[in-house]
């Protein structure tokens, strides 16, 4: 990585300014992107849960009376036209008001927040798993280009990413749940729940992350000064520690992006499968009867979340090439 130039008395030179500057260009420009993001995301919901079901029909009984339909509908303001309760929907949430279960009458916020650990639980242990497999399997498949074992974990990781999540979920509940009896097959209770809904997320992920990293690895060991590095005396291993994998990083540090959104969006039919008690299970089922309020808090926290990683990930550009920062091209 290049150093900052100094001045004669020891102070940064202009060079570190113009870097502050195109990093503050950049993390403005990506502000703007992500509450632009939001609001298309917030606004698609709000729109889409309205024109697709009546919450009264869902929430009441089938023979409540048109009258007590009609209150709840007066007493949740859904009897305005769409545009109204957009226009307030938008005024609460500047006040910090994201509205309240149309099921129970509580807070929509403290309603997703006590789904929140059990989402986290399973989508960071996921992502562990993810990493923890797809990095190394990709290095070895680099390292043993065209051989047999290198043929044989691609063709398990294409497989592995061509079956969805919930076909792998219900094998795996079959093998280890009904079959060998050695895990359970739902719930949250103990760690061994756990594993189950871990694997079957994390290891679509680690496919991903293996195709990628092998052809970044193998695009990187073709180059002179890796060749050169291993005449020199370095051992492969050494190799790929010190000019292998740092090379490689970019690419690499895309395509965990776009995974971490796949585990995003992979924990809600997980969490289906498994009946994981997390906030992808509570979405599908405030999508069902219409809890307008608990879906639009749900997709919010998601949207976030998405675009907070994916800033992540353009910030750690910045780590791995020093030159990110000093190119405009690369904050547009």
């Amino acid at each position: 990585m290049d150093t900052l130039p100094l001045q004669h008395d020891g102070r940064p030179g202009p060079h570190l300014g113009r870097r502050l500057a195109a990093l503050a260009r950049f993390c403005l420009l990506k502000l703007a992107r992500t509450l632009a993001t939001l609001w298309i995301v917030v606004t698609f919901t709000f729109v889409i849960l309205r024109l697709t079901g009546d919450p009264a029909l869902s929430l009441l009984p089938d023979n409540a009376p048109p009258d007590i339909a009609a209150a709840f509908r007066s007493r949740w303001g859904l009897d305005r036209p769409v545009w109204t309760q957009y226009a307030l929907y938008f005024r609460n949430m500047l006040d910090g008001n994201l509205g309240y279960s149309l099921a129970n009458g509580r807070d929509a916020v403290a309603v997703v927040l006590e789904r929140v650990p059990a989402t986290l639980r399973l989508t960071v242990s996921a992502f562990a798993l993810t990493l923890a497999v797809g990095l190394p399997v990709g290095v070895f498949a680099a390292l043993r280009h065209g051989r047999m074992a290198d043929r044989a974990l691609m063709m398990l990781a294409t497989v592995k990413y061509s079956l969805p999540n919930f076909v792998i979920g219900i094998g795996l509940i079959y093998a280890f749940a009904i079959w060998l009896r050695l895990l359970p097959s739902s719930g949250s209770a103990t760690a061994a729940h756990l594993i189950l809904p871990v694997v079957t997320l994390g290891l679509s992920g680690a496919a991903v992350i293996a195709r990628f990293t092998r052809s970044a690895a193998l695009e990187t060991l073709g180059q002179p000064y890796v060749r050169a590095a291993m005449a020199a005396g370095e051992t492969r291993t050494q190799a790929i520690v010190r000019h292998v994998l740092p090379n490689a990083a970019v690419p690499i540090l895309t395509v965990i992006g776009f995974t971490i959104g796949g585990l995003v969006g992979g924990s809600i039919i997980v969490e289906q499968v498994f009946a994981w008690p997390g906030i992808g299970r509570l979405l599908v089922d405030a999508v069902a009867v219409r809890d307008l309020a608990v879906a639009q808090v749900i997709v919010i926290l998601l949207a976030v979340a998405m675009v907070t990683a994916n800033l992540a990930i353009d910030l750690a550009y910045g780590l791995v090439n020093p030159r990110f920062w000093n190119n405009d091209d690369d904050i547009r």
